[in-house]
């Protein structure tokens, strides 16, 4: 089957696109035909040995996909062949097919759109956990969404409008900001041309974000800090801009407010059950038309390695996906 592999860290150029050997699913593995894998920015990193997970070339990145079941080890119960699927996995994704850890895999609703699933299931999964059990978000409340353009911005825009939350989008153009008010922002801030900070402080009237979701980090952040409410939550999502920031903590002492890691991943594998709870509210949302996940482009499976270049010069909007 064909795949791309990773044979020395290094940039997005340095992937080849290449015939690679099968193998079968163990007792606990389910084998998935990709129908589209997400590309997301953690890939960025492992293929260059800067992510917090380490892989050792050769590999295949990816860890997000969609498909159909064509195998299933022995110890699987809960899916069967045929089978219309999506996936968390550690690498393999960005293949023909890959084995993914049974209890990774995720039954999807009947007639789920399975490019579309390919860019789901990280991102909202994501989101739901740090708005719902990290941010405690209400309804009524402010969410203030840095990289509001991105991925996992504009499924906060969107799960934010949902939730019932008045929603700030800030990003870095007019064009980016424009997508995040077609997908319900109410406000927006362009914070290459204002301070993030004074914006903020003038559409809330001086009371600050309630929750500040961030991907970005760098010396954005310093501003949140400066821009959140008496009790707000400022959720620590991901460090995009490079640098990871340092928590000023006098900010947080005196507005009574708390800074909260989001790590999905260690949630899913300690709490399966809540995390099969936040998946049933989305898929939810979706049948009844309140969430349309947003795929801003699908490119095929050999020009992975323009995706995640395209992805690093942030021209990426929305998700993105890899179809094989």
């Amino acid at each position: 089957m064909k795949a791309i592999v990773c044979k020395t860290l290094g940039p997005p150029e340095s992937l080849v696109y290449e015939d690679v050997r099968e193998v079968a699913p163990t007792a606990s593995e389910v084998r998935i035909q990709i129908a589209s894998a997400g590309v997301n920015f953690p890939d960025t990193l492992i293929i260059q040995g800067k992510y917090q997970m380490k892989a050792a070339p050769p590999f295949t990145p990816g860890a997000e996909v969609a498909g159909t079941v064509i195998a299933v080890g022995d110890k699987v119960k809960h899916v069967k062949i045929g089978d219309a699927v999506a996936a968390m996995i550690p690498v393999g994704g960005y293949a023909e097919a890959v084995n993914a850890p049974g209890d990774g895999v995720l039954p999807l609703p009947l007639g789920f759109d399975l490019v579309m699933a390919g860019g789901f299931p990280l991102v909202y999964g994501t989101v739901i956990h740090a708005l719902k059990q990290r941010g405690q978000l209400k309804a009524g409340e402010t969410l203030l969404v840095l990289g509001a353009a991105g991925g996992v911005g504009l499924a906060a825009v969107q799960l934010g409008k949902i939730i019932g939350a008045r929603v700030i989008a800030a990003a870095s153009s007019a064009d980016k900001l424009a997508l995040c008010k077609a997908h319900g922002a109410d406000e927006v801030i362009d914070y290459s041309k204002e301070s993030l900070k004074e914006a903020v402080k003038k559409l809330t009237r001086g009371q600050g974000a309630d929750v500040i979701f961030d991907p970005v980090g760098g010396e954005l952040a310093q501003e949140c800090f400066s821009s959140i409410a008496w009790n707000g939550r400022y959720l620590v999502i991901g460090f995009a801009a490079g640098s990871i920031p340092e928590v000023a903590l006098n900010r947080l002492l005196l507005k009574g407010a708390a800074a909260v890691g989001v790590f999905w991943g260690a949630f899913v594998a300690r709490e399966p059950q809540v995390n099969l709870q936040n998946f049933q509210q989305l898929f939810a949302w979706v049948g009844e038309g309140k969430l349309k996940p947003y795929i801003s482009k699908a490119y095929p499976l050999k020009d992975a390695g323009q995706a995640l270049r395209d992805m690093l010069d942030r021209k990426v909007t929305g998700k993105i996906v890899l179809v094989p």
